[in-house]
């Protein structure tokens, strides 16, 4: 529904009041937002829901309101500028129950739009009783502006005249009960329009309400009094005595959090007011604008760290992170600036990233990319640190593209090779994660050859170890990791040695070393603790909740984490799920890690998962499901290549055919043992649990040396292929968890219902919708349903 009308006429009040009886509203206020993906982030935010890397907004947002008794109400949105009517028609088509209140100047112009037009209130006519809501709302404001009561008997013709002159519009009303109660009924000068009205309310200021007024106006973001301190040049207590006055004039609003905010039609008003005054003579008029830029560095400058490297979650200008923003950007539009705004966008990453703010940092850091050349080292490290957050945001290879930008901005710094190095260790780092072994390889030796004074070595020789470990290359990750442990100089990053004796253990691990991985992890955790090194101390918990299981960990929140972190921790909750003997809910949180890793190209844990998720299945008797995961994670395995993992999604088919009473079982599990064999690997995990006796010699063609050979995925894919009958269908593209999914969708269920049903988040349905939908070529639930119920 949108509910819309001329400025002034009373749309969020009316909004306000019909929502009121709801139980669960999510108000957006949308009077600043001027983008898209703006107006679907504060929806986010006001449904205080998550995005997972990979997703897109329109996306998340339908998952958020799935299956949720919510209203969401987007007050002062301005849909021209935005262009978020198929947005929303989007989110309404792929949602079972969503419902949504706009309030705006004119209509989307959509089919579905219900558009409700507002008008002035009802004035009273001369012959006509001196009472209705206009009445009312008019001696509501002045007794809260502090004037005299009015006397309806003695005073009707003034109170009359100034309500006709009003129109009924309920911002004018209140600017005319204001003005009446500072200067008297019989005084106030009727107002036709409201910015007469607010001309009128600026003459009745003194010289610095007036200079804050104006200044307020030029700020496109609610505020706090701090912020208004600085570009008004008085103290914070001045200024919050200021503003108290300004809201009692109805001219300034204060919002719940504190911060202070115009009306729209209000701001715009004083704007013109602020392009032709200034009340200092010796300044040209217009002036306000450049005491903004100038105010709001000042304020970045007190209140940013004064370290790049530092940064609290807790920082109080959090609360102003607009403000800080704009900051930014207007200090990046300027050449004479430009230096000064990057530096502030670096030294501000720290908190943000802390305070898991990894869009808004991505969105400050683009913005200071876009608007030109920064100091070349700076310039670089912002680049950098953009790419870091793109890639937690968007998925781990989103933010390459940033590295290179970090590269052309190396070239021209005091040390380049530095530079350059740094950004190769980051490098090395995604394909790392992304489960490219051999990018990540390159890049860390890069980086360690460009490395001039050995500022980034350590963290690349880790990088290079983790690679290794994963590998399968046990000698080399050993003797890189021991290289990494050493810090030269006292500020070296301690995590690097912890996560270099957490690698350590995991090759004992691989090796069957049981005992030694669990003290080595043991003594990892006690340290990290000690440090608090938070990261690494949580993976090596992880790990080590696995080597022991009467192990007590500290209590943390998932959903507080970084998905790197998040997917290996709910990863373990699956495996101690399945161990407890629950297949059902550990196949469930496995799939969802799946669906979150390929969303957000975590290639490693999704192989790690799938593994999982295939002996789920397999332990509920759908060795279908079980073969097609085993197959994946075979595939994934592979082409990174991660052997051992390869050798246990090859367990996996050979435990798949071993319960089909199939002959190929040992064959398969011989191929397993082989590529064990010369690193020295034990079957540990599910390869231990669930162990096929193998064959005396591996089948041909699967093997080439100790490693596997290319053909072998097509191999093992050959052995499960069955042949199908009947006539071809659309749904036959679709898995079986795909199709499970499509099924209760064409019942009606929500995202949440249907998660409940088969022991996955909501999340992971909406994972598996996605895929349906490019499948199918459709992009509704509607189409879906019409598709599946056609083929019942």
């Amino acid at each position: 529904m949108s509910i819309v009308g001329p400025p002034g006429c009373g749309k969020s009040l009316l909004a306000r009041h019909a929502t009121r009886a709801h139980a669960n509203t999510a108000w957006v206020d949308a009077r600043h937002l001027r983008t898209l993906d703006g107006v679907l982030m504060g929806c986010m935010a006001a449904l205080d829901a998550e995005m997972a890397p990979g997703d897109t907004l329109v996306g998340a947002l339908s998952r958020a309101l799935d299956g949720r008794d919510c209203l969401v109400v987007l007050d002062g949105l301005d849909l021209d500028a935005t262009a978020a009517g198929p947005a929303i028609t989007d989110v309404l088509g792929s949602t079972m129950d969503a419902r949504i209140v706009v309030t705006s100047l004119a209509g989307a112009g959509d089919p579905a739009e219900r558009v409700v037009r507002i008008g002035p209130l009802p004035v009273p006519t001369p012959r006509s009783p001196l009472s209705g809501p206009a009445v009312d709302l008019f001696l509501d404001r002045v007794r809260a502006a502090g004037g005299h009561p009015v006397d309806l008997d003695t005073q009707s013709v003034d109170v009359r005249r100034l309500l006709v002159a009003t129109g009924g519009l309920p911002l004018l009303i209140e600017q005319m009960a204001v003005q009446c109660a500072l200067v008297g009924l019989g005084n106030a000068v009727a107002a036709d329009t409201l910015a007469q009205a607010v001309n009128s309310a600026y003459e009745l200021l003194d010289r610095d309400q007036r200079r804050l007024l104006r200044r307020m106006s030029l700020l496109d973001v609610a505020v706090g009094p701090a912020v208004l301190a600085a570009v008004s040049g008085g103290t914070v207590a001045q200024t919050t005595s200021l503003l108290g006055t300004l809201v009692r004039r109805s001219l300034v609003e204060v919002l719940p959090d504190g911060r202070f905010d115009m009306l729209s039609p209000i701001r715009s008003h004083v704007r013109t007011l602020a392009a032709a005054e200034s009340d200092d003579p010796s300044e040209a008029p217009g002036s306000d604008a450049e005491h903004i830029v100038r105010g709001l560095l000042i304020w970045a400058e007190q209140v940013a760290p004064q370290h790049d490297n530092f940064g609290a979650a807790d920082a109080a200008w959090l609360t102003d992170l607009p403000a800080m923003r704009s900051a930014v950007l207007l200090a990046c539009e300027r050449d004479e600036t430009r230096a000064e705004g990057y530096s502030i966008a670096n030294r501000i990453f720290s908190s943000l990233y802390t305070s898991m703010r990894a869009r808004e940092a991505l969105e400050v850091l683009e913005a200071a990319l876009d608007s030109g050349d920064g100091p070349p080292a700076i310039g670089a490290q912002v680049a950098r640190r953009a790419g870091i957050a793109a890639s937690e945001v968007r998925g781990t290879y989103e933010g390459l593209w940033l590295l290179d930008r970090a590269d052309e901005h190396a070239v021209h710094a005091e040390l380049p090779d530095e530079q350059l190095a740094k950004t190769a260790s980051i490098r090395a780092e995604m394909h790392l994660d992304a489960g490219d072994l051999r990018a990540a390889e390159s890049e860390a030796r890069r980086a360690i050859d460009l490395d001039p004074h050995g500022a980034v070595t350590r963290q690349a020789l880790r990088t290079l170890a983790d690679s290794y470990v994963s590998w399968g290359r046990f000698a080399e990750a050993s003797a890189v990791a021991n290289e990494a442990m050493p810090g030269t100089h006292p500020n070296d990053e301690r995590w690097i040695a912890l996560s270099a004796r957490t690698l350590l253990a995991r090759i004992a691990l691989e090796q069957g070393r049981v005992t030694e991985a669990t003290a080595a992890t043991k003594a990892v955790v006690a340290e990290a603790t000690e440090l608090a090194e938070d990261r690494v101390c949580l993976l090596a918990e992880t790990m080590l909740r696995g080597l022991d299981p009467s192990w007590r960990c500290r209590d943390v929140n998932t959903e507080s984490l970084p998905w790197a972190v998040r997917l290996p921790v709910l990863a373990q909750d699956a495996r101690e799920l399945f161990a407890a003997g629950d297949a059902k809910r550990a196949a469930g949180l496995a799939a969802d890690v799946v669906a979150l890793a390929d969303s957000a190209r975590l290639g490693r844990d999704a192989v790690e998962a799938r593994l999982l998720l295939g002996r789920a299945l397999l332990a509920q008797g759908d060795h279908e499901q079980a073969a097609t995961t085993f197959l994946h994670a075979l595939e994934q395995a592979a082409q990174m290549p991660m052997p051992l993992r390869a050798a246990d999604a090859i367990d996996g088919l050979a435990s798949v055919t071993q319960a089909r009473a199939q002959r190929d079982a040992r064959s398969l599990a011989a191929v397993a043992a082989a590529i064990r064999a010369p690193r020295l690997a034990a079957a540990w995990g599910y390869a231990a649990r669930f162990k096929v006796e193998p064959a005396r010699t591996p089948p041909d063609g699967w093997l080439d040396g100790a490693d596997l050979a290319p053909e072998a995925p097509a191999l093992a894919a050959a052995m499960f292929h069955g042949a199908t009958s009947g006539a071809p269908s659309p749904l036959d593209a679709l898995t079986a968890a795909e199709r499970q999914v499509a099924e209760r969708v064409a019942t009606g269920l929500t995202s949440r219902q249907i998660g409940e049903e088969l022991f996955v988040s909501p999340r992971t349905v909406d994972a598996h919708l996605t895929h349906i939908y490019r499948k199918l070529g459709i992009n509704t639930r509607a189409k879906l349903a019409v598709l599946v119920t056609s083929e019942g």
